[in-house]
């Protein structure tokens, strides 16, 4: 099992270095997947974000699993480093500690249902003439105007709207990505945008509007498809763990009973795979296989030809033989060996964080590469109530 063999980030108390958004504040009305994994980045960079859920139940992803020492996976990846705030924002008495928050903020993040943050008076339109400086960032399904403005929006029904179950799955079956994939394009999109906010507003002086709409975020994701049937033309075709326009390229069979994934880009490695791999060089002039579109179209009878040289292979051997051969390749690896990748513990990409249920192990974000990672706790329910009312000088909700 996983051991932690690096500690290049420290705890955000611990650690004397400011991260580069050290000053700005985070306001996030927050809950699933979307926002939070934007906070998160956030946070990451030395931001401060506060976290505002409900009282005692806390954001709903709470409750998703207990896999991590009877806390939600999804909860501890995303939600380290920041402050939990316990508020009934529809109390009168609550809504005015939320308002004291938004005056001090630089950013503001909520991904409710759609509607919410307006009745709350949170909106940009509400804000900016008293907050001109402020950045409001609003995460939605489908965004603030359009016909689906209020339709109900989870990261499967999206990934559907988009297009994404036409091209994943087998050819008998569409299948959903295994992640949420749509969640996450939205959150980083938000946070990007974010960003280029706080750098337009560090030269004019003036917050925005942020308009994130997981829909449009998903099919930007999904332009190669979209282009493939650009003028009515048939779309690429779903091919499982396979590439639908490029073969060989996707997973085959060993003799051990496991598989290996290897990837043809060009035809000089075709012939290379042929002569090294295959060794039947013969194949790769075969007028079936002699260029991509044609190998695509034979794909069935190159997977056998395929599975039978590899019937002699484990998938330990068969691998060595495509790296000697410079033909790509990848292990398939479960999650467990994921938690063991020789990669990720050689370039010490694992740390630790806190949490209500003990120390865990987290891999440091992509691009951080010194000790500047300031990683805090992942907090408990209403966790910072009292050092925040204490900060806004109140003494005591009712």
């Amino acid at each position: 099992m996983f051991r932690t063999t690096s500690t290049t980030a420290t705890s955000k108390k611990d650690n004397t270095d400011s991260g580069p958004l050290e000053g700005i504040t985070v306001v996030s009305l927050e809950q699933a997947v979307a926002a939070p994994f934007c906070t998160r980045q956030l946070a990451d960079l030395g931001a401060r974000v506060i976290k505002v859920e409900r009282p005692q139940v806390g954001d709903f992803a709470r409750g998703y699993d207990t896999r991590v020492n009877g806390l939600a996976s999804h909860f501890v990846w995303i939600n380290r480093s920041k402050e939990s705030l316990a508020l009934d924002v529809k109390n009168p008495k609550d809504h005015d500690v939320l308002m004291r928050l938004v005056s001090r903020a630089d950013v503001l993040v909520q991904n409710l249902a759609p509607g919410a943050s307006t009745r709350l008076g949170l909106s940009h339109e509400a804000l900016k003439e008293k907050y001109p400086s402020l950045i409001v960032c609003n995460i939605s399904g489908y965004g603030e105007d359009g016909p689906y403005r209020d339709k109900k929006a989870y990261d499967l029904l999206i990934q559907s709207e988009a297009g994404m179950l036409s091209v994943t799955g087998s050819k008998d079956e569409p299948a959903k990505v295994g992640i949420s994939i749509a969640d996450i394009s939205a959150g980083m999109y938000a946070y990007s945008n974010i960003l280029t906010a706080l750098m337009q507003r560090a030269k004019t002086g003036k917050g925005r509007k942020i308009d994130i709409s997981m829909l449009e975020c998903m099919v930007e994701w999904m332009g190669f498809p979209l282009y493939y049937t650009y003028g009515n033309t048939p779309g690429p075709a779903r091919a499982g763990a396979s590439h639908a326009a490029i073969y060989p390229y996707g997973l085959f069979n060993t003799g051990d009973g496991r598989q290996v994934m290897l990837g043809i880009q060009n035809e000089r490695e075709w012939a290379n795979f042929c002569e090294k791999v295959l060794r039947k060089p013969e194949i790769a002039t075969d007028a079936r296989f002699v260029n991509n579109s044609l190998r695509t179209q034979n794909r069935d009878a190159l997977k056998d030809i395929i599975h039978d040289s590899f019937s002699a292979l484990t998938a330990e051997e068969a691998i060595q033989l495509l790296e000697t051969s410079s033909i790509a390749n990848a292990n398939v690896n479960s999650m467990h060996d994921v938690w063991e990748h020789p990669q990720l513990k050689a370039r010490g990409r694992w740390t630790e964080v806190d949490t209500l249920k003990g120390v865990v192990p987290a891999l440091l974000p992509p691009g951080f590469i010194d000790s500047n990672a300031q990683f805090g706790s992942v907090p408990g329910v209403g966790e910072h109530n009292d050092s925040i009312f204490k900060e806004l000088g109140i003494t005591k909700i009712d």
